[in-house]
């Protein structure tokens, strides 16, 4: 089985309703969902803001590149337009760690996990620590709690990474 932690964000059209259709399209295998964000840009691109939020999900049918698959079928799916870099996006769907019975380390021509910028960005970090409060990202160092890698990120930072106000919905499994 893998577990997978993705990022998600939208700022172009109906930002939420991008994000509620990475979660209804991943179904079942969803384990938990962060609250939603809303988050300036990131990569100095002027733009409007971001929603995120973090899902975790379950399938033993998928390796990191199963995952890297279903992520770009739903950026497809919401008509995602690879343009500017760090441009504006109808969505954005960013594998940040996949596990199996250990984290996986893939270092690949279309895939690197975990996300090599993931430590980087409280819009990852925040949301993520919000529905895993013990979760843990190897970066160059090691494996490091993400809650000691978003308290490294400068406060501005941080505080940029406001609650909106919005949810996602979901059917939680008993036991999951």
């Amino acid at each position: 089985m893998t577990r997978i932690v993705l990022s998600i964000g939208s700022n172009l059209g109906d930002r939420l309703a991008r994000l509620q259709s990475v979660v209804d399209g991943l179904g079942e295998a969803v384990r938990a969902v962060s609250p939603v964000y809303e988050t300036q840009p990131w990569g100095g691109v002027e733009q409007g803001p971001f929603l995120n939020a973090v899902v975790i999900a379950d399938d033993p049918t998928c390796d990191g590149q199963g995952w890297l698959r279903r992520a770009q079928e739903f950026e497809r799916a919401a008509g995602r337009v690879r343009g500017q870099h760090f441009g504006p996006r109808t969505l954005d769907v960013d594998l940040i760690a996949c596990y199996g019975d250990t984290e996986v380390i893939a270092r690949e021509s279309n895939l690197t996990l975990p996300h090599p910028l993931a430590h980087l960005r409280a819009f990852v970090m925040v949301p993520w620590l919000a529905v895993d409060p013990g979760a843990e990202l190897t970066i160059a160092v090691g494996p490091r709690p993400v809650a000691r890698l978003l308290a490294e990120l400068d406060p501005p930072d941080r505080d940029g990474v406001r609650l909106s106000g919005q949810a996602l919905t979901w059917n939680a499994k008993p036991g999951c």
